[in-house]
């Protein structure tokens, strides 16, 4: 029998070792390019070494004394465990309870694109003390008795007057301001391009979303009014020890698009990270190809569309993949730089204040709020209701999981689409949530509605009191970074003529990448 002849079928520009070759410094140059960049400075607030009794740090799970002080011995083996990255010293912490800490040893994960975890910084949020800290805390209070307030009311429920009237006083808010005033048309949203504008919900929250062959209503389940929970100080206490909830969510039977505080909460309380960029993704995808980029090299082609790159898979990848090193970049931080503690505990530290038990430096900007009066005649104690049941998660507060995620994802979309793009027939909540209307205002833009769905994500978090408002742009911005990093990456991987990723960051800025 004769012998079968092999032929050679490859074809292309490079032969195989110049391919790969090729391949090879790409990868080293992104190497090379991570290894040579400067070192920044990584600084904290300095609470933890400032308050030997550890009280403006997290410590939820471990146990605590009757005030909600952690047990110092037990702090002392966490720190441990954090400073050896040893998974043995990790399982060597002393809990309080069954609740366990949420994967302090993703701190120490490594990525294979984009920068590095301990590359990126963020500034130290408010020291304890300060009155900016308070001033979150004041906000966090007014969230809290909102919760119920359809957005569709803001301008007239006497609530959300008195909530910017309060917050208005305040010596150090840093939340958006009118004229110098916090305004129902301000109140409880973040100060970035589009955030302001139109509907305190983005159109990615609440636009039907194309999914395979059917579409699906962004109708949510959500909990029922005045579900708030860790009310009550025996409860409080039992959940810093790491106990389990004592009280629990009552749902509403009937899903609703997203209409007020509560049901923003309770749907980031559910997402788990990549359904926000995704929906917005689909979303976007189903508005044509005029709403790309103009970079994109298919927009203008004659005989080719994009697929694998620059069309929908390669959109939907990057939006996804952006997602999980936006979280480890965050705890990185949260875990081996910052440690603050949760709002729920500074709640705590506020309730031993005003009833005489503690004699802590909490600034008089929260202690003589309107917000915290409505609070204790409503509830009959000073701590910050919550709205899950469980209260805050068992990580360090700064910055927010969902803050860098949401800011990854999104700087992922702004890379693919055109931001000046007007968001087709416009929708808004009816106040019940049962239905959407028609909404009729000054136009939407893409870059504008991406930038209001991040803060969303980010302070819908705040109002279920699980983050503070600090954390909100700090962390979408340490997701943007590890998205460019990404990009960046990538950028000398394709074969078409690309002119580079634009996009506008979240300070205002525009760049090509």
């Amino acid at each position: 029998m004769w012998p079968i002849k092999k032929f050679s079928c490859e074809i292309g520009p490079l032969p195989p070792m110049a391919r790969r070759v090729k391949a090879f410094i790409i990868r080293l140059k992104a190497s090379k390019f991570y290894k040579k960049m400067r070192l920044q400075s990584l600084t904290c607030n300095g609470d933890e070494k400032r308050y030997p009794n550890k009280i403006a740090s997290f410590s939820k799970a471990l146990p605590h004394n009757d005030l909600g002080e952690v047990d110092l011995d037990a702090y002392n083996h966490y720190i441990k465990a954090l400073k050896s990255g040893d998974p043995d010293d990790f399982e060597r912490i002393p809990l309080g309870g069954e609740r366990k800490l949420v994967n302090p040893q993703a701190a120490y994960a490594y990525e294979m694109a984009g920068p590095d975890s301990h590359q990126l910084v963020t500034p130290p949020p408010p020291v304890f003390s300060s009155a900016e800290a308070a001033g979150e805390m004041v906000e966090l209070y007014w969230l809290a008795l909102c919760r119920d307030v359809p957005f569709t009311d803001y301008d007239t429920d006497p609530l959300t007057m008195e909530a910017a009237e309060d917050l208005t006083n305040l010596s150090d808010f840093r939340g958006p301001k009118m004229d110098g005033k916090v305004t129902s048309k301000t109140l409880f949203r973040g100060d970035i391009q589009g955030a302001l504008v139109g509907p305190y919900i983005s159109q990615f929250l609440w636009k039907d979303v194309p999914y395979v062959s059917n579409t699906v209503a962004q109708r949510y389940q959500t909990t029922i009014p005045n579900d708030d929970h860790l009310i009550s100080y025996p409860n409080w206490l039992a959940v810093q020890n790491g106990s389990a909830p004592p009280t629990f969510n009552e749902f509403d039977p009937i899903p609703r698009y997203i209409r007020n505080i509560r049901d923003l909460a309770g749907y980031v309380h559910r997402d788990i990270t990549v359904e926000d960029g995704l929906t917005a993704g689909l979303i976007l995808l189903s508005f044509g190809e005029e709403a790309w980029d103009s970079n994109n090299p298919y927009r203008n082609s004659n005989t080719q569309i994009g697929f694998s790159t620059f069309g929908a898979p390669h959109v939907l990848d990057f939006v996804t993949r952006a997602a999980r090193p936006g979280l480890e970049a965050a705890w990185f931080q949260k875990w081996l730089v910052h440690r603050r503690l949760r709002p729920e505990q500074f709640g705590g530290r506020i309730h031993n204040e005003l009833i005489g038990a503690a004699d802590y430096p909490i600034h008089p900007d929260v202690l003589n709020s309107v917000a915290v009066t409505r609070i204790f005649e409503k509830y009959e104690t000073y701590l910050l209701p919550q709205a899950y049941e469980e209260g805050c998660p068992t990580h360090p507060s700064f910055p927010a999981g969902h803050g860098t995620f949401i800011g990854a994802m999104v700087t992922m979309l702004k890379a693919f689409f055109d931001e000046s793009y007007v968001i087709p027939s416009p929708v808004v909540a009816s106040s019940d949530g049962l239905s959407l209307e028609p909404y009729e205002g000054s136009p939407l833009t893409v870059g504008g509605e991406l930038n209001k769905l991040a803060m969303n994500v980010a302070l819908g978090r705040d109002g279920a009191g699980v983050h503070y408002s600090s954390e909100g742009l700090n962390s979408l911005q340490l997701g943007e970074q590890v998205a460019i990093g990404i990009l960046r990456d990538y950028r000398k991987t394709y074969n078409e003529q690309f002119k580079g990723f634009c996009l506008t960051k979240f300070d205002g800025t525009t760049i090509t990448i």
